[in-house]
């Protein structure tokens, strides 16, 4: 694919809506709900534990996309250690054989397995942020280049301009603080590695900022928790800087989340006129998604936007503002509802108490006074939020939502025979019988076509239809057996003749860059990656974390999510601190609370609720915060 192949000559650019599945189920909807193409685990190595499938289940969705030209991902994205190579050749080869399109891959020593020619992309855990590093993995023949969240549409611009690799980029969903594939913490917390699919968050745990004195900065926050990723609104100006494939984040969200967010997403493109769908068929429903109504954690457009990014006071779903309490009673309140908002019998409402967020579900409602299933210490004034809407969960999980294949139906009689075909984007299926029938003695033409529009329990609808010479009498009977027959076969025949897009094994890599260190960060844990590397023209490639002895100072985290700009002091940046302030007033941002005993110059930690501390650095000529070992 050359620079500009992603742009049609008319200016409408062609793009992919990848959406995420957690299982089957998840992975039907997503297609149902008009995804242009499906990520998903398998039974192991997938970066997700708890989000695994077998085989056979993969084989069906795959069987199902490809139906509507719609392509399967599976991930492959762990590091690897020397004991699972070959199981890791064996599930590649499973893969490729069950007509899976492409792997997303993390470790470079896959490409030293015996591999099939099945389209392989570089994971943003890969650490896909410099030109050099995209055009060393492209050499490999790597198709596509999944790039970090962090990047500005200026940065994706230079990237596309300077490569011809297929990029995506994530859109929506959950955002990791750190640089994808450069975080350590959870490992040197408690072993659980985040390379490995086992990351337990430390992120969305409460730390306070303090200085080398141990004065508090920052007392009890969620300070490295950010708010969730919606870029609903840039879809447009991503696809100009050259982005082709928008991601959704999601493989451990729930079938209700993946149809609200997908639904959201493609009608979004389908209304936009520059923006041009990569798969076929029509979606059908009434559905009016809510991207508020499904759990988040507020939205951000990070770098794209520049907007804030924190959460710093709770990592749970919110919901929206609804009102304050205006009287307090037993196993209940009274709310002073905001102006367009409701509240109803089972939805979920929450409070900060205590700076925390706690919740219980409505169990009745008398005017404006509300009953909770469980109290609430709650205090006149409190802030009352709607984190769970009972309403819209059971609409959303009840709506239907069907994507056909439209296809044009062709009927020709003569004497001898009776001719059926069934067409689709130039895919035949054909019946031809002898005439056997007696002829009508009346018309049969409404009656042929009522029987060929009944495609109800396929993945078709009959758009076009067309009838040639005198028709005979045919029992329903026959013509329902007619139509059963040739959509079958059109559906095999459109099976048959699915495009693959395969990995071409005949390559010439280029030497590794050299502006990128040769440290634990190139995730080396098997000696297929260090042959890699080696050939690549490092000596004496360097060990990866989760196979090292202690680093002193190793880097925990690399973030853009920086201490000093949070609390109102970056030396480039009038913006004002959001901390130190009650959860209410840190939305406004717009007060300055920073301690003046914390001085820019000084050494500055983060605390954890066990006491350890993590020294921070900062490459300001960068706007990048560094988490160090904790000491």
């Amino acid at each position: 694919m050359d620079k500009k192949s992603y742009k049609t000559l008319n200016n409408i650019c062609k793009i992919e809506l990848l959406a995420p599945a957690k299982d089957i189920n998840c992975a039907i909807t997503a297609i149902n709900c008009g995804a242009d193409a499906v990520y998903i685990g398998a039974s192991d190595f997938g970066a997700r534990k708890k989000a695994g499938n077998s085989l056979e289940d993969i084989k069906k969705i795959v069987d199902y996309a490809h139906l509507f030209n719609v392509k399967i991902y599976v991930t492959v994205n762990t590091v690897l250690y020397d004991n699972e190579l070959s199981a890791v050749e064996k599930l590649i080869n499973n893969l490729y054989e069950i007509g899976v399109d492409a792997l997303i891959i993390q470790d470079l020593g896959i490409l030293k397995l015996n591999l099939p020619p099945i389209s392989l992309h570089a994971s943003t855990q890969c650490h896909n942020l410099d030109v050099e590093k995209i055009k060393f993995l492209k050499s490999f023949n790597i198709s596509r280049i999944v790039l970090p969240r962090e990047l500005t549409l200026e940065e994706i611009t230079k990237i596309k301009e300077k490569t011809d690799a297929e990029l995506e980029f994530f859109v929506h969903g959950a955002l990791c603080v750190s640089y994808s594939g450069q975080c350590y913490m959870s490992y040197s917390i408690g072993r659980r590695s985040a390379n490995r699919g086992e990351c337990a968050q430390p992120c969305r745990n409460k730390y306070s900022l303090v200085d080398e004195k141990g004065n508090f900065i920052i007392k009890d926050k969620y300070l490295l928790s950010l708010k969730d990723f919606c870029l609903i609104d840039e879809l447009e100006n991503l696809s100009k800087a050259g982005v082709y494939s928008f991601k959704i984040e999601g493989r451990l969200k729930d079938e209700d989340y993946v149809k609200t967010v997908v639904s959201a997403y493609r009608q979004k493109i389908d209304k936009n006129t520059n923006l041009e769908k990569s798969s076929d068929g029509i979606v059908f429903t009434d559905f009016k998604p809510d991207l508020k109504k499904v759990f988040n954690r507020g939205f951000t457009t990070y770098n794209i936007g520049h907007d804030d990014i924190n959460s710093i006071d709770t990592p749970k779903n919110k919901g929206e503002f609804i009102g304050k309490v205006k009287a307090i009673f037993k196993n209940g309140f009274e709310i002073s509802l905001n102006k367009g908002s409701e509240i109803k019998l089972n939805d979920g409402v929450c409070a900060f108490i205590d700076n925390d967020l706690q919740g219980s579900t409505v169990k009745n409602i008398q005017g404006n006074k509300i009953f909770l299933l469980s109290n609430l210490n709650l205090k006149i004034g409190d802030k009352i939020y709607k984190n769970l809407d009972f309403e819209y969960q059971k609409y959303a999980k009840n709506i239907v939502i069907q994507r056909k294949l439209p296809i044009s139906v062709s009927a020709f009689f003569d004497r001898k025979k009776i001719t059926f075909i069934a067409e689709s984007n130039k895919n035949k299926a054909k019946i031809t019988l002898d005439n056997i029938f007696e002829p009508a003695k009346n018309d049969q033409t409404e009656n042929i076509k009522k029987q060929f529009s009944k495609l109800g329990d396929t993945q078709f609808i009959t758009e076009k239809f067309e009838i040639k010479g005198t028709i005979p009498f045919i029992p329903v009977s026959k013509l329902n057996e007619i139509r059963r027959n040739l959509t079958e076969m059109l559906k095999e025949t459109i099976l048959k003749n699915y495009k693959f897009i395969r990995r071409d094994l005949n390559f010439k890599s280029i030497p590794f860059p050299k502006n990128i260190e040769n440290d634990y960060r190139l995730n080396i844990t098997n000696k297929n990656a260090q042959l890699i590397y080696k050939e690549s023209g490092i000596s004496q490639p360097q060990k990866g974390f989760e196979v090292s002895e202690h680093i002193k100072n190793a880097v925990l985290m690399r973030t853009k999510n920086c201490m000093r700009k949070l609390a109102g002091k970056c030396p480039f940046s009038n913006s004002d601190s959001i901390v130190n302030m009650l959860p209410e007033e840190s939305e406004k941002n717009n007060n300055n609370k920073f301690y003046a005993n914390a001085q820019n110059d000084g050494k500055l930690f983060l605390k954890d609720s066990f006491g350890n501390k993590y020294p921070l650095r900062f490459d300001c000529k960068n706007c990048v915060m560094e988490i160090l070992n904790y000491e």
